[in-house]
């Protein structure tokens, strides 16, 4: 069972002229917000409309071998920094921003979208490049960059009906800001109605504030400021907790993704989610599959994935997902070098292979 912060005040954030009323009402100040705990419950199944944001994934960067390639937006990530700066009226006024890293896009990062939603339009800032510019190692994402948007639609039902978007800024543009500057910019730049934030977030030069500055500053600024439990794992073994790692406080978090996925536990990986985890490839030509009279098959190398895989091994319960209603069962297994696809239909070769690239998702079953 999984828990976190739930209950938000139900205000607009409509007009700026109402924001100090707002604070007022809240009692923001300089004290924080601290919204009550929730108890995870299992979604309905009513299938709902969902409008879908498209994410162009048409080139892929080059990578050593060895290591999984990433697909690269349209445009570099200068570019995107330019157009956004560029941009007089960015598509984030009036909105409401949840702050975080939303690598994962797991079940916290969701309830930050949720309270946003009930706040305003909800979006999520996030920050792109900040490995480069911080010298961390590359890794694969847990969500691949073209699936995105399908995860953020998916979370429509939990949000009024309203699909949060994704803005993103380049790191290098904020990195040496202080928190009042950051706040700042988001008030007089982005011109946000207010932000939501996670009861551990801290923001600024270093990571100078914490969400207690960021109340202040929201107050100064005459903006909503939203902070929320987190939302905490309830399988989390305190004897197995990273002593070293001072945010470690037995929450859901990318990283308990990525530990789960290593070790090949997909259950656990689903339920830090909130839905299977979906792995993307692009193959460059279906013609090289294999299929036989009975079954098909599919290999492909690691470097076609998109975004971090499970642990090698067999995974049974599986669905190869080709264009936006093709689901077809499967058997995958995965070793060192390549990941086998084994079905018992020949669903993926009716499939138009002329285009250059052939995007594929495979979701795991628990």
């Amino acid at each position: 069972m999984l828990a976190g912060g739930s209950r938000i005040a139900s205000l607009q954030c409509n007009h700026r002229a109402n924001r100090r009323s707002h604070h007022q009402v809240l009692g923001l100040g300089a004290r924080i917000v601290q919204l009550s705990s929730f108890i995870l419950k299992k979604s309905s199944s009513t299938d709902h409309q969902l409008q879908h944001r498209t994410l162009c994934c048409s080139s892929l960067r080059s990578k050593p071998p060895g290591e999984t390639p990433i697909l690269s937006d349209c445009f570099s990530q200068q570019e995107e920094s330019r157009e956004f700066f560029a941009d007089e009226h960015p598509s984030v006024a009036g909105g409401v921003v949840a702050l975080g890293k939303f690598d994962a896009l797991h079940i916290g990062h969701r309830e930050l979208a949720i309270q946003a939603s009930k706040v305003g339009t909800p979006f999520l800032l996030s920050f792109v490049g900040m490995a480069e510019v911080l010298g961390w190692e590359p890794r694969p994402p847990v969500v691949a960059k073209c699936d995105r948007s399908r995860v953020l639609s998916s979370w429509a039902s939990y949000c009024g009906d309203i699909a949060p978007a994704e803005f993103q800024i380049e790191f290098s543009s904020v990195r040496h800001l202080t928190p009042r500057q950051f706040v700042e910019k988001l008030a007089k730049d982005l011109r946000v109605c207010g932000v939501v934030a996670g009861e551990n977030y801290r923001f600024g030069y270093k990571a100078a504030g914490d969400v207690s500055e960021l109340v202040r500053l929201c107050e100064e600024y005459d903006l909503g400021a939203y902070i929320v439990n987190s939302v905490m794992d309830k399988n989390h073994d305190p004897r197995n907790m990273d002593l070293s790692d001072l945010k470690e406080r037995g929450q859901v978090s990318s990283t308990r993704v990525r530990h789960a996925l290593a070790v090949g536990d997909i259950k656990y990986v689903s339920e830090l989610l909130g839905r299977k985890h979906r792995l993307m490839l692009m193959l460059k030509d279906l013609k090289d599959c294999n299929g036989t009279s009975s079954r098909w098959k599919v290999s492909a190398p690691k470097s076609c994935l998109l975004n971090l895989p499970p642990k090698d091994g067999l995974y049974e319960n599986c669905s190869l997902v080709v264009g936006n209603d093709s689901i077809i069962a499967c058997r995958v297994f995965i070793d060192r070098t390549h990941i086998h696809l084994e079905m018992d239909e020949e669903g993926l070769s009716s499939k138009n292979s002329s285009q250059d690239f052939q995007l594929l998702g495979i979701e795991f079953g628990d």
